[in-house]
């Protein structure tokens, strides 16, 4: 197989002390790219330390809904000129609606987004969406603040069928991580998954959260090496060989985020 993490979190703190050995790990398992994502100033900023040298690894930069209340003109510009600076940023985000904890309040969280969805479209990047009980708020901002032309993934996918055409029909990319292969809360997305058009699919860790099974009763620190998990549950589900799926997601991930490796 050859496989893509097309999104994880390795400037967290957990992989300070062994991130050679994480890399690795995940080389050793065939994924011959990383997508290190941003969510604030502070994490873009490592985010692209960590992928100096590693041609193999990008990043994004963007500002999180929970950290929306800290979405200055300063912050932004600084983001925007970190992606226009370094190579290694391929895409903008994570960025979008959290209306489960508000840690930041909705209407910071809303312009925050408009924001860094007209940033993205100056710079002509990707972006990596956040969704979580916005009941269709950033469905309706995406539809209604076009263009067309916009690529985007929702990562970490876990809506409704009714939600996964909205997003399909808008040309979105959709991300699938580790919950597919948790028996309980992945039965519902393990029955709409075979709906996603396989050009339209990437696979994620968002490590170090959401380990999947069956790594998830040994260890609750999630990695890119643990990607194969959720290729190999998604060609179960869609009843299709492992080898050829891992090859067609890759190129999904090459071509979504604009590399060569």
């Amino acid at each position: 197989m050859i496989l893509f993490d097309s999104h994880c979190h390795l400037d967290d703190l957990s992989y300070d002390k062994d991130i050679s050995a994480v890399m690795e790990r995940a080389q050793q398992e065939q994924v011959q790219g990383i997508m290190i994502v941003g969510v604030d100033l502070p994490s873009s900023r490592k985010a692209i330390q960590i992928a100096q040298g590693l041609s193999h690894v990008i990043t994004s930069v963007g500002i999180h809904p929970h950290d929306a209340s800290h979405c200055s003109p300063n912050t932004l510009e600084t983001l925007k000129k970190l992606a226009a600076t370094h190579t290694c940023v391929k895409a903008w985000g994570e960025t979008g609606l959290d209306f489960n904890r508000m840690f930041s309040p909705q209407r910071a969280q809303e312009d925050c987004f408009s924001s860094q969805l007209s940033i993205a479209g100056d710079l002509d990047l990707p972006l990596i969406f956040h969704e979580r009980d916005s009941n269709g708020r950033l469905y309706d901002i995406l539809k209604s603040e076009g263009p067309a032309t916009r690529k985007g993934v929702i990562h970490c996918f876990s809506g409704t069928r009714q939600e996964l055409f909205k997003y399909l029909d808008l040309g979105y990319h959709i991300g699938i991580t580790g919950i597919l292969t948790i028996e309980k809360r992945g039965a519902y997305l393990r029955e709409i998954a075979p709906l996603i058009p396989e050009d339209r699919l990437l696979i994620e860790t968002d490590a170090p959260y959401l380990t999947p099974a069956p790594q998830k009763n040994k260890t609750r620190r999630n990695e890119p090496a643990f990607v194969k998990y959720v290729l190999l549950k998604l060609a179960q589900i869609r009843q299709a060989d492992p080898e050829e799926l891992s090859r067609i997601i890759f190129e999904n991930t090459l071509k979504f985020y604009q590399v060569c490796l």
